[in-house]
């Protein structure tokens, strides 16, 4: 074993790269490599500047390579990248990987196909999700390429998909309304910073129900968390209001809501904010509309403008996000006994952000 050590070591070591006594060169590359060294940006980077330190200062390959842990034939790689292309030829070069087995076009249909149509679309029934065996399948057959469900995984990630839960948005929404609402909103925005209106005021409800709001969650395995609950399938009404500008957050609960208590929120939200000139944005539900709250409207022309937000668009209104916040982070996994009261309670105690019930 020692006898074909050596050879290996005469093998590759060839002479001391600089004599003992450096001349001016020489300790020029001593110090940039040493400097490399010591802002090496990452643990691949160090041993190797070290390999070369250590030759200049004329340590044999045989004990450079016991202390920086590579083979002798690496140090010897090192040392030949750095004679044909300096510092540079030290940074490790990645590895292509195995030959992709689709054509960039092929894999551009299949990301296409992915994005923007459904399974249903492309010949298979009744599935409206890609899921892996469903891509595989595709690819088998458009492509003439066998993948593993593994294998279409790895593909998909690497064109920069995620496993995501898919969201529904409402078919009947109109893009032009929802693009008309928008430039009208931004007017509002600009008539709230020149002081030409002091709030405005995102206003929508949530109804909130007993037995609803049960999500996953951590539990030994083979149980099952068990919440005890009344038989009753209560729920409240919240109506809200979200401030546009600081974040504020108005409450109401109600057992129903109707005209008559649109009506009492609305009066709430001008005892809360008197005298500001108030842009109240909201959907078109026909309690908005109702004739009962038009003289109140009237009385309070001056400081109380409704703007209505084009059919089926939720997404324009932001304390919608705010009730989907809420139903699954505060009041998830449990049951109240008396809703309108410890709803109240528990909304008060979790809320990140001022709320007042009433």
């Amino acid at each position: 074993m020692c006898m074909a050590r050596d050879a290996l070591v005469a093998a590759v070591t060839p002479p001391v790269l600089v004599p003992p006594a450096l001349d001016n060169a020489h300790k020029k590359n001593l110090a940039l490599v040493q400097t490399a060294m010591n802002y090496a940006p990452s643990q691949w980077m160090f041993p190797r500047y070290q390999a070369v330190v250590l030759v200049l200062k004329g340590y044999p390959y045989a004990e450079v390579s016991e202390i920086i842990g590579r083979s002798i034939a690496t140090v010897s790689h090192y040392i030949q990248a750095y004679r044909h292309g300096g510092l540079a030829a030290l940074e490790p070069r990645h590895s292509p990987g195995r030959t992709h087995r689709l054509t960039a076009e092929q894999e551009q249909t299949v990301a296409e196909v992915v994005t923007h149509q459904t399974p249903q679309d492309v010949g298979f029934p009744a599935e409206m999700n890609g899921t892996a065996p469903l891509v595989r399948r595709f690819i088998r057959n458009r492509c003439g390429v066998m993948f593993s469900e593994r294998g279409v995984r790895h593909l998909l990630y690497r064109l920069g998909f995620a496993c995501t839960r898919p969201t529904y948005t409402l078919a009947k929404a109109d893009p032009e309304k929802q693009a008309a609402f928008r430039e009208a909103s931004e007017g509002q925005r600009q008539r709230l910073l020149r002081g030409d209106v002091d709030r405005i005021l995102f206003e929508d409800a949530s109804m909130i129900r007993d037995y609803q709001a049960i999500q996953r969650t951590g539990f030994p395995k083979g149980q099952q968390k068990v919440i005890p609950t009344y038989g009753k399938h209560w729920g409240d009404k919240l109506l809200g209001t979200l401030d546009y500008e600081s974040g504020e957050i108005l409450c109401r609960h109600a057992t129903q809501y109707d005209a008559a208590e649109f009506l009492k929120f609305l009066q709430q939200i001008v005892d809360h904010y008197p005298k500001d000139r108030i842009v109240l944005i909201l959907d078109n539900a026909r309690i908005h509309h109702a004739k009962l709250i038009q003289p109140f409207l009237a009385d309070h022309r001056d400081t109380l403008t409704l703007m209505f937000l084009p059919p089926y668009s939720p997404q324009l209104n932001p304390i919608d996000g705010l009730w989907g916040w809420m139903k699954c982070t505060v009041i998830y996994k449990m049951s109240f006994s008396k809703p309108s009261r410890r709803l109240s309670r528990q909304w008060t105690r979790s809320s990140s952000t001022s709320a007042w019930i009433r």
